[in-house]
């Protein structure tokens, strides 16, 4: 058996990167593609590789006589390389693929051992590699019969995406036998060249074989084996998280603040998401009205205030709408000076906003992080701040102050003349919540000002929305100036104009989730290297017992269970994590991934 490897393209979407070498020289973690390809064949005994070359073809020759490869390699140039495209590189080699049976491999592919060698050992003999599609894959894809057998490709101008069930992405590796490339393959690929050219991709070649009866390729699915087809620099940041080893990958994925759909088989625990909204008939809803609201500007300030407004009871003087909370935290402390008083630990985003020097911070001395009003006011009579960031439930120890404590240190903060900042993003899921947002609250306590994060409670970060009420209207129309126009997008728009529709299915999705929390915390607090946090949030903070660290279980349960959690080492200390609490389905795989982590279980 031989490898075939094309390796003739430009790799433009790369842009700087194959400004000089050839698209499969771009380095993975400091491993070139074919470096890591070349080994990874070198190590099954093949009797030679093939390579077709192309754009930098001499550099990418003299590079690989460089790598001490030991099976002979051949190569095969595509001097026509920027007019043609695969099927004519392939056509170039074909001859080499009637003398033997042949691995065909795309360069610009990154894939583990063991695809390579379940495919060498899969006792068919003409295959092509396939995976289960997912969001973020392109290019040609196929449909499977029951036996495995190819009945359909869909190119990618072809591809239907309302309709993905049953849809696999070509991993663009196959096997071919010799019989199949001498008989069919390239008898066809011959034809196909004649009546199209040279400007078109042998997949075009397959899918004509497919129709016919006796047709011998069929598909190999893979079964959750690693693999990213690198197009450009988006794909080589994400194929570097991918193989990248798990210390590497898990400061990646941390540095992504999100957009863990990318990674479809992560589960995330990290970010803290209400689990239970929006109902579906709501995104139902929302999909109806996708082309409108893709193709339409979406409304001002002005507008956006009143639907605010009219979602939380207040005036539309008194609030502003934020592109999440954060760009309201953002312009707020911008608007503030003298000292501030912060509690940790805490949700960093608002001392991150703010002169470090400028910062008193509280830190709890009770077990558990814990706090109430009384020990606010006592630690911060004598320190001459002039606003307090409250956080109320906190981030990340869950701990929460009740309606009389609340009104008791707005109380306190008034007669000092302190502004307080009050961040009620998780005080929906309390067990007795109340929201702040209230116009008398705002009427009578200028001095108040109350943010709130829509993405927490109501399930819908990918909106980026969040709120700023206060009864200082001078500071609302200051942030109002303060921010873009438009910075809301339209899906942001239509999603406050219809959410008044839905308080009852978001009132069964809060009732819902506590009932959940309960059972969560009951499961993990029977494990017994992990001390549980009772909290009135969405999120447990734990804290591991014995001599193991945050950082060897956020690494050992993303490396051994693809689940991501919150490593609190630099926010609280060594020992602490803190986990979201998700649906059943997704809690009961976490809750069964600390019960097998055998190491830590046996030494506790």
């Amino acid at each position: 058996m031989q490898a075939l490897i094309l390796a003739a393209g430009m790799g433009k979407r790369l842009k700087e990167r194959t400004r000089d070498n050839t698209k499969c020289m771009v380095k993975v973690n400091g491993v070139s593609l074919i470096e890591r390809l070349l080994n990874q064949l070198d190590g099954v005994k093949l009797s030679r590789i093939v390579i077709v070359t192309g754009y930098e073809g001499q550099k990418l020759i003299d590079y690989i006589e460089t790598l001490g490869i030991k099976t002979p390699i051949r190569y095969v140039d595509n001097p026509i390389y920027d007019k043609t495209n695969n099927i004519y590189s392939l056509s170039l080699a074909k001859d080499y693929m009637r003398e033997e049976d042949t691995l065909l491999f795309e360069s610009d592919i990154i894939f583990e051992d063991k695809v390579l060698l379940d495919l060498i050992n899969d006792p068919r003999e003409t295959l092509a590699l396939v995976d289960e599609y997912k969001p973020w894959m392109d290019g040609t894809c196929l449909r499977l019969d029951d036996n495995d057998r190819i009945v359909d490709f869909i190119s990618g101008k072809n591809f239907d995406f309302t309709n993905t069930t049953g849809c696999y992405k070509t991993v663009n590796i196959y096997k071919f036998s010799r019989r199949f490339a001498d008989k069919q393959f390239i008898p066809f690929l011959d034809a196909y060249q004649t009546a199209l050219g040279g400007n078109e991709y042998y997949e075009q070649v397959l899918r004509v074989i497919t129709m016919l009866d006796g047709a011998e390729i069929e598909g190999k699915k893979l079964n959750g084996e690693k693999w990213y087809e690198i197009d450009d620099e988006q794909d080589l940041d994400i194929a570097e998280t991918l193989f990248d080893d798990i210390d590497g990958k898990v400061l990646r994925l941390e540095e992504r603040y999100g957009g863990y759909w990318r990674f479809p088989e992560l589960i995330d625990f990290c970010y803290l998401v209400n689990p239970y909204y929006p109902p579906k008939k709501m995104v139902d809803e929302i999909k109806a009205s996708f082309g409108t609201l893709l193709t339409e500007y979406p409304s001002g300030m002005r507008v956006n205030s009143l639907l605010a407004s009219k979602n939380f009871g207040v005036h539309k003087e008194n609030i502003v709408v934020g592109n999440g909370a954060a760009e309201l935290i953002k312009s707020l402390m911008e608007h503030i000076d003298g000292i501030i008083g912060v509690i940790r630990p805490t949700f960093e985003e608002y001392p991150n906003r703010y002169n470090k020097d400028k910062l008193v911070a509280f830190i709890p001395s009770r077990e558990n992080f814990r706090y109430n009003e009384e020990n606010l006011i006592t630690f911060y009579s004598d320190k001459n701040i002039s606003t307090l960031v409250l956080i109320n439930p906190d981030n990340p120890s869950g701990n929460y102050i009740d309606e009389a404590g609340i009104v008791k240190l707005i109380d306190w903060t008034k007669k000092r003349g302190i502004k307080l900042i009050l961040d009620e993003s998780f005080i929906d899921f309390a067990e007795e919540s109340t929201t702040y947002i209230r116009q008398s609250f705002l009427d009578e306590n200028k001095h108040l000002f109350v943010i709130k994060s829509i993405s927490k409670s109501y399930g819908v970060p990918g909106l980026r929305l969040g709120v700023l009420a206060s009864g200082d209207t001078e500071i609302i129309d200051y942030i109002k100036k303060d921010v873009s126009i438009w910075n809301i997008n339209s899906f942001g728009e239509f999603y406050m104009q219809i959410q008044e529709k839905y308080k009852k299915d978001y009132s069964d999705a809060i009732d819902k989730f506590k009932a959940e929390r309960k059972r969560f915390f009951d499961q993990l607090s029977k494990i017994n290297y992990l001390k549980v946090i009772p909290s009135e949030a969405n999120y447990f903070m734990i804290e591991l017992n014995g001599g193991h660290n945050a950082r060897e279980l956020t690494n050992l349960l993303l490396e051994k269970h693809n689940i991501l959690i919150k490593d609190l080492s630099t926010k609280v200390g060594e020992k602490y994590i803190r986990v979201a609490i998700r649906n059943e389905e997704d809690d009961n795989k976490l809750i069964s991934a600390f019960r097998n982590n055998i190491a830590f279980s046996n030494e506790m």
